[in-house]
């Protein structure tokens, strides 16, 4: 294999590549963080308290969606305009608007949640016996929601090595208290614990956004009431696309718990907890700072296509080569990160797996019908997308038990992949890169061959296959990278090693 020449984008594709270790630096010391939480957790509660803490994550996704209106969204895109203006007023403008709508939504946010505790908790449980834990959540909601404006700000401005920094240290806050209230008080404690979890980024997220704009901007009321209903309608979309994935999400956990019971949802809570962990800084360095990126060039349908391929390309080179290895060590992953209990997840993980692959890959193109503001074909793919996945659910985990859930997980993205790919192929003339399409025939064969042999061979006849795949997966990926940078960004020993092994 020969060296290619340093591609023209290598400069944005260095851009992408910053950012996404920035984020995932930050991923890497909350999977650490993550290891430990889950282990201790999984100890002292069981898949059934972890089936319960699932549950009621979801639900504090639900109403945090509903009472946010979409505003972290839509703040996202209204900064980031306001900033590529380059006018400091206008930037100041959005903050100070951001930041209080933000607290109103919170206070109206938590107040929803607590006045519906009791239907809640009957809806979800079949009992009130979980109220005072609803009611609690409340004030997750409050945390979430304040914290999400602030964070939106920041992104907005592409603050990337800040919002890492906040991630950071809400995942040492939020392990540091919540294992210890798990320890003395158990089950009783997981509401608590995730009051305390979305607290632990107030701080920092307040601190950082402060430094940003220290003071608010005084604005006539008529300006504010502009400003705050241009964020509400754009916020709408975020909002209905936040509530049907958090909604479909609580459904699928009703339809798991309904089926096999609390320890059922635990075992799911925990393959969907590790399937989107290692794809989870991808995907979330590619919110951060591709998505404002994007928003500056969406009416260059050309430059647009460029970064979408970009972004989806240096996706696939950093998340395939983890995915495979996830579904070549899922029984070990299982262990360490919960305990023998959980094994019964195994397949789980190995079907969202599959899935996250394809997330992987379609995502990008999503951020087009986003950035273009084409609300109407935004809400019905989602509509369509909640739809499918809460269908497939229904129908498989009542036929095959609860690894159906994930074989929906995975039968949603095969659907969505193309969907999306129609849709902005029409918007924009997108087309796969001819270096994307042949990532693309290397690591879903690979997943795919990997996902197959657990499934007819040995254990570890199996586990060696995907060894192989995980070694020749890696050995590529790095080439790839390495190949798109500048030349003085790669040392020359390490430039020399890779072009000798492959």
């Amino acid at each position: 294999m020969t060296l290619r020449m340093t591609p023209p984008g290598s400069q944005t594709y260095t851009e992408i590549l910053k950012s996404t270790m920035l984020m995932g630096g930050a991923s890497l010391v909350n999977v650490a963080l993550s290891i430990i939480r889950n282990k201790a957790m999984a100890v002292l509660l069981g898949p059934e308290g972890i089936g319960l803490m699932g549950l009621y994550s979801s639900i504090v996704d639900i109403a945090q969606s509903i009472a946010g209106l979409g505003v972290g969204g839509s703040g996202v895109r209204q900064v980031a305009e306001a900033a590529g203006t380059g006018d400091a007023a206008r930037i100041a403008q959005s903050a100070t608007v951001l930041r209080r709508i933000s607290v109103v939504l919170a206070l109206l946010g938590a107040l929803l949640l607590s006045a519906l505790a009791y239907p809640v908790s009957g809806f979800t449980f079949g009992d009130h016996q979980h109220v005072g834990g609803i009611l609690l959540l409340s004030l997750a909601v409050f945390f979430r929601l304040v914290s999400a404006g602030q964070s939106a700000l920041i992104q907005g401005l592409r603050g990337i090595a800040d919002l890492a920094r906040i991630n950071v240290l809400a995942g040492l806050f939020g392990t540091a208290v919540s294992i210890p209230l798990i320890y003395l008080f158990g089950v009783q404690a997981i509401a608590p614990s995730l009051v305390v979890i979305a607290a632990a980024s107030i701080l920092p997220t307040w601190w950082y956004s402060r430094r940003i704009f220290p003071h608010p901007l005084p604005m006539p009321t008529r300006q504010f009431s502009r400003e705050v209903s241009a964020l509400l309608r754009l916020g709408f979309v975020f909002m209905v696309s936040g509530l049907l994935t958090f909604g479909a999400a609580y459904a699928i956990r009703i339809i798991v718990l309904k089926e096999g019971g609390v320890m059922a949802a635990g075992l799911y809570q925990a393959a969907w907890g590790l399937g989107g962990l290692y794809a989870g800084f991808i995907l979330q360095a590619m919110g951060t700072d591709f998505y404002p990126r994007l928003t500056a060039t969406i009416d260059n349908s050309a430059e647009c296509n460029r970064l979408v391929n970009e972004q989806a390309e240096i996706s696939m080179l950093l998340a395939g080569p983890g995915l495979v290895g996830t579904l070549t060590l899922a029984p070990l992953i299982m262990s360490l990160f919960y305990s023998a209990e959980f094994h019964g997840a195994v397949e789980l993980l190995r079907w969202i797996c599959l899935g996250m692959m394809l997330r992987i890959i379609s995502w990008p193109m999503g951020f087009i019908v986003v950035a273009k503001r084409t609300q109407a074909i935004f809400f019905w793919t989602e509509v369509a997308a909640a739809a499918v996945h809460v269908g497939l659910a229904w129908l498989l985990v009542s036929l095959l038990g609860t690894r159906g859930a994930g074989m929906a997980f995975f039968g949603l993205y095969v659907w969505h992949s193309i969907l999306i790919y129609v849709i902005v192929r029409k918007l924009t003339g997108f087309r796969w890169s001819a270096a994307n399409r042949r990532h693309a025939l290397l690591f879903l064969p690979a997943a795919g061959l990997v996902f197959l042999m657990f499934s007819i061979l040995p254990l570890w006849s199996a586990t060696g296959i995907g060894f192989v795949a995980v070694v020749v997966c890696g050995l590529y990926s790095l080439r790839m990278l390495i190949d798109l940078l500048p030349p003085e960004s790669v040392p020359a020993t390490i430039r020399g090693w890779i072009t000798k092994s492959t």
